[in-house]
């Protein structure tokens, strides 16, 4: 008995060691994200882990805008090749809108139309969005608008050259590393702190901002609390507030915060594929909804077009590629998620699930969307 004893006093204090060593070396958010994913069974951050989460909610649009049907809604059928993916990979929803109506509906796992789940990098679009907004109130001058006005961190040597422009096309020249599922990562303790406000105003900026393009979600969370001083209000009140509730969302939508209730702004909106879809609608109309415009159109143009000619995937906030010959742009967020429209052909196709956006080496696109494009290629071929 006396042995039992002192190994569990052993191992207690082995633990207690490390939790203290954790939150000595500033790694205690590990111990958080341990809670959240491997004791829910997961390795990384999962579809539905905003129930673990604070959340500021983006109410309910006041003047609910239900989308169309069309006429032989949801008469195809998914293709083989569709079907086995959404399967193999545990697809959520899957929705195809033509001509702005939906054509196509699809929801697996037990989801309706009105479950919502984590947009994961989607987010970073709706961030892009925010900042067009803040130029078009006048909050922010432009896209060369030095971070460092707003975040006085940012605001001496290197850092002082940081603007706007370059957070949201992803040249920031941030210290960063995008890593999802090592525990100490910095993409991982933006995801777990619960202060990351004082965390981003920790990371330095080590290359020359505006020069290349190099992902990083520290970005995005540098823009969108830029834009909440800029505009003075709650990031999640200023989106709901010019882009949900105009644009008629049916349902409310969540956007994780951390302990001090800062937006996760780089990640973390949770919604559903109807109201996703929305901001797929606002960009292929160039800001314009419903007469009003949300949006300036050459900031949506300029957001839809590379910035460095070397990486032509990427705008301000959006992905960007062709599909036999036609433009394409999408959001694009971890484990699958995306919205993508082709304005050429009037067509948004929305897919969310729980895995997913697998890329082969040196590929800038991931297998499964390819999947997506030419099989609902196939599907209106066959109307």
């Amino acid at each position: 008995m006396k042995i039992v004893k002192k190994i569990l006093l052993g191992i207690f204090a082995t633990l207690a060691l490390l939790v203290l060593g954790l939150y000595a070396t500033g790694h205690g958010y590990i111990l958080r994200g341990a809670r959240v994913t491997y004791l829910n069974g997961h390795s990384t951050a999962f579809l539905d882990d905003y129930r673990y989460f604070d959340n500021d909610t983006l109410m309910r649009s006041s003047n609910p805008q239900p989308w169309a049907l069309a006429a032989d809604y949801n008469s195809g059928s998914a293709t083989p090749r569709l079907d086995s993916l959404n399967e193999a990979i545990q697809s959520v929803a899957f929705l195809v809108i033509k001509n702005d109506s939906i054509w196509y509906e699809w929801y697996g796992d037990g989801h309706s139309q009105k479950d919502i789940s984590n947009s994961f990098s989607m987010a970073k679009s709706v961030v892009s969005a925010a900042l067009g907004r803040a130029i078009m109130d006048g909050k922010i001058n432009g896209l060369d608008t030095p971070v460092g006005q707003f975040i006085p961190e940012f605001a001496l040597g290197e850092a002082s050259k940081l603007t706007v422009g370059d957070l949201a096309s992803m040249a920031s020249g941030l210290d960063w590393d995008e890593k999802y599922y090592s525990p100490f990562s910095k993409t991982t303790q933006l995801y777990f702190d619960e202060d990351l406000a004082s965390f981003m105003k920790s990371i330095a900026v080590v290359d020359k901002p505006g020069t290349q393009y190099e992902y990083s979600s520290g970005a995005t969370q540098l823009l969108a609390m830029t834009i909440e001083k800029a505009v003075g209000e709650k990031f999640a009140s200023y989106v709901a507030r010019n882009f949900w509730n105009p644009m008629g969302a049916e349902n409310d939508a969540l956007w994780q915060t951390d302990g001090q209730g800062l937006v996760k702004a780089y990640c973390c909106m949770a919604s559903n594929a109807r109201d996703f879809a929305r901001f797929g609608k606002l960009y292929k109309q160039y800001g314009k909804w419903n007469g009003q415009q949300l949006l300036d159109s050459a900031y949506v143009a300029k957001s839809i077009t590379p910035r460095f000619d070397h990486t032509p995937q990427y705008g301000y906030g959006w992905w960007l590629t062709q599909f036999k010959e036609k433009d394409v742009f999408y959001m694009r967020g971890h484990l699958g998620q995306y919205v993508i429209v082709i304005p050429e052909d009037d067509l948004i196709i929305v897919r969310l699930g729980h895995t997913g956006n697998v890329s082969r080496p040196n590929h800038l696109h991931s297998e499964d969307f390819w999947v997506y494009l030419e099989e609902v290629d196939a599907m209106l071929a066959r109307r």
